[in-house]
């Protein structure tokens, strides 16, 4: 409720918390004494603490947004009410944020957007996943998914490959970082980090983006 997270103290900066994001909730009936969006949470945070608040963007724009200005519009509300970065929803078609970006840039807005990444580790989860949010898979990365399925391993050897060619492409074009979904299955995260410390991409990129 709105009250108590007004009344809480400042905990988190004493676990060495500086970053936050507002997020909107889930489905259902708000509260009455609740937030109605993730711009007021947004809103609230940055009036009331410290911390860097950062909000979320949608390439492929989100449900329940009817076309992309609207989307944009109110990713610009997100940052009016004191969001100083936006994360992406799941993607992965590089090109989708890139497009995203250029849409962005366009609109004004100017804050930095990082690409949000999850390694795919189960094939049924991630078709759940992008149904929810109306994410698209690359046909050809659904197929070879897909004949993998009944192989667990095959699938997480896979979603890693792929991830970390997706996150060495946005670095080296010049992503200002990477935000992992990892839904508490760190090994695929950290393989992907292993590797792309190895290779180094941002060392290639011309200029942030």
């Amino acid at each position: 409720m709105r009250h108590d997270l007004v009344d809480q103290p400042d905990p988190e900066r004493g676990r060495g918390v500086d970053e936050l994001a507002g997020v909107a909730q889930l489905p259902g009936p708000p509260h009455p004494d609740g937030l109605g969006s993730s711009v007021e949470l947004i809103e609230l945070i940055s009036d009331g603490y410290d911390f860097c608040v950062g909000g979320a963007c949608f390439p492929e724009v989100h449900p329940e947004a009817p076309d992309l200005d609207h989307d944009l519009h109110f990713a610009k509300k997100k940052i009016e009410a004191g969001a100083r970065f936006l994360i992406t929803q799941l993607f992965f078609d590089n090109q989708l944020y890139f497009d995203f970006l250029r849409e962005a840039r366009a609109a004004g807005i100017d804050v930095p957007i990082i690409p949000g990444i999850i390694p795919v580790t189960n094939f049924a989860q991630i078709k759940r996943f992008t149904e929810m949010c109306d994410a698209s898979i690359p046909d050809e990365f659904e197929r070879e998914l897909a004949a993998r399925a009944q192989y667990p391993d095959a699938v997480k050897d896979l979603g890693v490959a792929y991830a970390t060619l997706q996150c060495a492409d946005l670095l080296s074009r010049g992503a200002p970082g990477i935000h992992f979904y990892t839904l508490n299955r760190s090994p695929a995260t950290r393989a992907i980090l292993a590797a792309l410390r190895a290779a180094r991409p941002w060392d290639r990129a011309l200029e942030p983006v």
